[in-house]
C-alpha cells in the first residue's frame, strides 16, 4: 500500500532543546509539563469531530451485533489496547464485541517486533480473517499517520462496510484520509524529539478515554455518572456494587443491598431493579425491552 509523503510535526527537533540534558530536574519536567498540556489542548480542538465519531459509533453499534476495533502498531496500539482491556472490567463490554488488533500480535504489546509496522499485507489478510463488516466500529490510531499497517487495516475495513475513526498526531496523512471521522491531535514537537509516547501518546490516550467512555454511556452502559454494568469482581468492587446500589435507592439497607447482588450474580442493573420490587425474570426482561437502560426501566417501575 503507498502513501505519500507527508509532513510530521511530530517528528521535527526542537532545537531550543538541545541543551535539555544539561538543565535541571525541574527544568526538564517543567518542559514535559507543557507538553502535556499541548496534549490536552489538542483533543478540546476536536471536541466536534469526536461528538460526531461517538454518535456515528452509537448508531452502529446499538442493535447488539457489532464490535469495536481498535488497530495500531508500536506505542500507539499498545495505548488503544490498553483502553480496550478496560472495556470489560468497566461497562461489561462482551469480549466477543471487541477485538485488539495490535499490529505484530501479542508479542508486540511488550517489546517491538521488527518490520510489522510495515506489513501492510498481514493488516490486510487479518481484516479478513476477523470478517469485518457493515456493524463493526473500527478506530485506527497511529501517531505519524502514516504506518503502513494501520492504514491498511482502515482502508480494508472501510472497503468492506465498517465505520473507521482514525486518530493521528500529523495533518493530512494516509490515516486520516482513509477514515470518515478523521481526528487530528495537533501536538507539535515532542520534548524528546520523535518519542510519540510522551505528547502524541497522551492525546491518545485522552481521546481513546472520551470516546470509548461516551459511547457507553450512549450505549446505555451506566446509570448518571455510575458504573452498573461493571464486570470486574474483587472485595473493594464487592463493596462499591453494594454504594453504587445504596445511591440508587437509599432506602435500601446495606444488607437487601448484598441480598439483590447476590441473587443479581453482581449485575448491579439486575440488583437495583430486584430491590425495586422486580423478580429476577421480569428484571431481565424488563432491562432486555428497555435497551439495557436502568433509567427507562425504573421509570417503567414508577420510580
Amino acid at each position: 500500500m503507498a502513501h505519500a509523503s507527508a509532513a510530521t510535526n511530530t517528528e521535527v527537533i526542537d532545537r531550543t532543546l538541545l541543551d535539555l540534558d544539561l538543565r535541571s530536574n525541574s527544568d526538564i519536567l517543567r518542559a514535559f509539563l507543557s507538553s502535556q498540556q499541548r496534549a490536552l489542548d489538542a483533543v478540546a480542538q476536536v471536541e466536534t469531530l469526536l461528538d460526531d465519531a461517538v454518535e456515528a459509533a452509537a448508531l452502529r453499534l446499538q442493535d447488539g451485533n457489532g464490535r469495536i476495533v481498535l488497530a495500531g502498531a508500536g506505542a500507539s496500539g499498545r495505548i488503544a489496547v490498553q483502553d480496550g482491556a478496560e472495556l470489560w472490567p468497566t461497562f461489561s463490554w462482551p469480549g466477543e464485541r471487541l477485538l485488539c488488533a495490535m499490529a505484530g500480535g501479542d508479542k508486540a504489546l511488550v517489546s517491538s517486533v521488527e518490520g510489522a509496522e510495515d506489513d501492510s499485507e498481514a493488516a490486510e489478510i487479518q481484516v479478513e480473517k476477523f470478517n469485518i463488516g457493515s456493524q463493526d466500529v473500527v478506530v485506527g490510531v497511529a501517531a505519524s499517520g502514516t504506518s503502513a499497517w494501520t492504514c491498511s487495516w482502515l482502508q480494508t475495513a472501510a472497503h468492506r462496510g465498517a465505520l473507521c475513526i482514525g486518530i493521528a498526531n500529523n495533518a493530512q496523512t494516509p490515516l486520516l484520509q482513509i477514515a470518515h471521522h478523521p481526528l487530528l491531535l495537533d501536538t507539535g514537537a515532542e520534548v524528546l524529539a520523535g518519542s510519540t509516547r510522551m505528547s502524541a501518546g497522551t492525546a491518545q490516550k485522552i481521546i481513546l478515554n472520551l470516546f470509548s467512555t461516551t459511547l457507553m454511556i450512549r450505549l446505555n452502559r451506566t446509570y448518571g455518572n455510575l458504573m452498573v454494568d461493571m464486570g470486574a469482581v474483587n472485595n473493594k468492587l464487592d463493596t462499591r456494587r453494594v454504594r453504587l446500589l445504596q445511591t440508587i435507592l437509599p432506602e435500601v439497607s446495606e444488607r437487601e443491598a448484598q441480598e439483590c447482588l447476590v441473587t443479581a450474580g453482581g449485575w448491579i442493573k439486575l440488583a437495583v431493579l430486584i430491590a425495586a420490587g422486580d423478580s429476577e425474570q421480569l428484571s431481565r426482561e424488563r432491562l432486555e425491552r428497555c435497551s439495557g437502560s436502568l433509567r427507562i426501566a425504573l421509570k417503567e417501575l414508577g420510580r
